[in-house]
């Protein structure tokens, strides 16, 4: 492989353009950092608020799950209860794919100046909110700063910190994730328990307050996506954000024909955006991301399914109080499993260091997770007893060890698919618009499957459990082609 001298903030490899199409994952990488380094006084700040943010954007979307029943029964609007959510992710989504033009317009520190200001601006409009018509504009305010929050986590790393503490910092931002799915719901079943749901949203803007003041002095102004303002795709973000509305949309329809129309529709838009993204001269994704040959395509495919597997965790609290009879706070402790597995197994897999043991992790993770969710199929049974509870548990855990294990891999083959700075931030911030998309495509799965599987609750967990894992198991071929090695690479 030739050997450049890179510029400031660029890998010691050529750019994807003036290189035969290769693996992210097969590339050389320089020596990691450690735990230590990334948490030192030099690197921390600019840690803190790559993470913070992101775990502002999880913790936000449980917290308020736990709080709607209480807001509802105090301001009314009980009809537009699923729109709650729709307004915040469809929000989410356009914001996230705007990651590169903020970066470009404002610099890294100003970009989450930004973000932390609509997402604080959001959460005080819903503690105060009469109603629930201005609860949705102030979820929907929420969602813009935290599209922006989730994407720039990963958009920023490049310029922030060295190269060497990529795999650990994507880690630590991945983690942010599962963090959320287990602190979200305490905080907000806390807040609701004392019939104080407004004090959460009061909490969320505080922190988003220190969070911000903090991003001005621990990030840097001027960046290398700074250097030029890249155009706004707005064919692409046009069908995207139709295509995240519809999936989203399809989660509140009746059941029946209009859910299988609306999933189709849907489907539709995302195959409208790839032909509209090929054709277009300003793209979301980065360009090359659609050239044959290259794998940053399976990076971001991988990446969605193994977020989609994560989606069924929304259920399972649900299964475990109608199953086995669990009281609603074990029946909490029984969903976070999943997530408890995400972040542990996180912190065994970025202290992996050669190329060959970070393409097993990347195939192993979307099968491990597969396993888990046909696993817990396969033990759903009525009157679950503790052994059986104990097995769910388990095998939660083991599928969310297999997302963990793989997810700060493939955020960094994002990250290194090119040495252009502007192409690495749009690769870098397409991560969480990956993840978002799959969020709102998966959760409408979820709940169709669920439906399908009815009425007995026994048969929508089978269902939804086995579909979902049907997708993690396109995540493995996924996985596979990401990390296939040229034969002419082999050979030398």
């Amino acid at each position: 492989m030739p050997q450049n001298t890179p510029k400031t903030g660029q890998i010691p490899y050529p750019p994807v353009s003036a290189q035969r199409p290769q693996p992210p994952t097969a590339r050389r990488e320089p020596t990691p950092g450690s735990w230590g380094e990334l948490l030192s006084p030099d690197n921390l700040p600019a840690a803190l608020i790559l993470a913070g943010g992101v775990a502002m954007y999880a913790i936000n979307v449980y917290v308020t799950a736990a709080l709607l029943p209480s807001a509802t029964a105090e301001i009314g609007g009980g009809q537009y209860y699923a729109w709650v959510a729709t307004a915040f992710l469809t929000a989410s989504v356009i914001s996230s794919m705007l990651v590169n033009r903020a970066l470009g317009r404002f610099g890294a520190s100003r970009a989450y100046l930004l973000a932390f200001g609509l997402f604080t601006i959001g959460s005080i409009v819903n503690a105060l909110a009469p109603v629930m018509e201005l609860l949705l504009v102030g979820r929907a305010v929420q969602g813009f700063g935290g599209g922006l929050l989730a994407g720039l986590g990963y958009a920023v790393i490049r310029q922030a910190l060295p190269d060497r503490l990529w795999t650990r910092a994507a880690g630590l931002i991945s983690a942010m994730w599962g963090v959320g799915n287990m602190v979200g719901p305490t905080l907000g079943g806390l807040f609701a328990q004392f019939g104080a749901w407004r004090g959460a949203f009061w909490l969320l803007a505080l922190i988003g307050v220190v969070l911000g003041a903090l991003s001005v002095r621990a990030l840097p102004g001027h960046t290398a996506a700074a250097e030029h303002l890249p155009r706004i795709p707005v064919p692409s973000l046009l069908v995207l954000t139709l295509a995240a509305a519809a999936f989203s949309v399809t989660a509140v329809l009746p059941g029946g024909l209009w859910t299988w129309v609306g999933l189709a529709s849907a489907v539709l838009l995302l195959v409208l955006f790839v032909v509209v993204e090929r054709r277009a001269r300003s793209t979301v994704l980065p360009r090359f991301t659609y050239r044959s040959g290259n794998s940053l395509k399976w990076v971001y495919l991988t990446l969605g399914l193994l977020s989609a597997g994560a989606m069924a965790e929304a259920f399972v609290p649900l299964f475990g109080q109608e199953l086995a009879g669990l009281a609603p706070l074990l029946a909490g402790f029984l969903g976070a499993t999943l997530s408890v597995g995400w972040t542990a197994s996180q912190l065994f897999s970025v202290n992996l260091e050669s190329e060959r043991s970070k393409r097993i992790v990347i195939v192993l993770g979307p099968a491990l997770l597969a396993a888990g969710l046909f696993a817990y199929a396969a033990l759903q049974v009525t009157e679950a007893g503790v052994g059986t509870v104990w097995a769910w548990a388990a095998v939660l855990f083991v599928g969310g060890a297999g997302i963990g294990i793989a997810f700060p891999h493939l955020s960094v083959a994002a990250m290194r698919s090119t040495a252009d700075p502007a192409d690495g931030a749009k690769a870098a911030a397409g991560v969480s618009t990956v993840q978002l998309i799959s969020n709102a495509v998966s959760s409408a799965v979820v709940g169709v499957l669920v439906s399908a599987g009815g009425p007995a609750v026994l048969g929508s967990a089978q269902l939804m459990s086995a579909g979902i894992g049907t997708l993690a198991l396109l995540g493995f071929g996924c996985a596979v082609a990401a990390t296939r090695v040229p034969r002419r690479d082999r050979a030398a």
